[in-house]
């Protein structure tokens, strides 16, 4: 049955790797990205998903965690030993929370939760390879952020920690570039999902998800935070260092 995905958008450039062994759900994450303007490829397994990111070089992954020759979890390590800056978005059926930690801490940018929007991934896609074009900054936009101990590099989308580099996942700059803008604002997770991501939709647990794992990289004790605070019944705030 023909997949009706409406009218086509304005195209938007860039090279999408679906990997993904359920034939229906690629056909229809295929038709969708290719009326919003993507170039699509698909592979059904593992081997073929390495082969296609070195012949054809994607500007982004959409991967099933659940392939017929390799766990998804192996082979995002695998893309990103391959490719360390190719953005990677996760599907999965799985809705544990350690299940999407893990997804993030091997590498992944993103993940959609079975059954999606095909929609909302087209979005997800969207904002990710948006985040990786440069903007045009002005001078006070470029200069870094520091915070305490804490020093953001906005033109070379680093982070530092004590001068150590800190192995921050796109998202996860995104959202401490985000809070270290707005020190002292208390923001819900809806408010986090559109502010920082142009996320009008999705799972808000998203956003709970990245806050843990930022967490990790900027709390000296991440179960009791002092700088990306729960404020309760709300959501969060970033308790500012700077001045003190």
């Amino acid at each position: 049955m023909p997949v009706d995905v409406g009218p086509a958008p304005v195209p938007a450039a860039g090279r999408v790797l679906v990997v993904d062994d359920d034939a229906t759900v690629a056909e229809v994450v295929l038709a969708y990205l290719v009326r919003a303007g993507y170039e699509v490829a698909r592979a059904a397994d593992g081997a073929s998903a390495l082969e296609l990111v070195r012949s054809h070089a994607p500007d982004l992954v959409v991967l099933d965690l659940m392939l017929p020759d390799v766990d998804g979890l192996a082979l995002c390590g695998r893309l990103r030993e391959q490719r360390p800056a190719l953005p990677v978005i996760m599907l999965t059926a799985r809705g544990d929370e350690d299940d999407r930690v893990l997804g993030l801490r091997v590498g992944a940018d993103d993940y959609v939760t079975k059954p999606f929007s095909p929609r909302e991934l087209v979005a997800r896609v969207q904002s990710v390879l948006r985040r990786a074009v440069p903007s045009e900054l002005g001078p006070a936009e470029t200069a870094p952020v520091v915070d305490g101990d804490l020093t953001l590099d906005v033109v070379g989308h680093r982070a530092y920690r004590d001068g150590v580099e800190l192995a921050l996942t796109g998202r996860e700059f995104d959202l401490l570039a985000f809070l270290l803008a707005h020190p002292g604002r208390a923001f819900s997770r809806a408010d986090l999902m559109h502010e920082v991501w142009r996320w009008d939709f999705g799972d808000e647990s998203t956003v709970t998800v990245h806050v843990r794992r930022l967490r990790e990289k900027v709390e000296p004790d991440p179960a009791h935070p002092r700088r990306l605070a729960t404020v309760w019944g709300v959501g969060y705030r970033w308790d500012s260092s700077r001045g003190t």
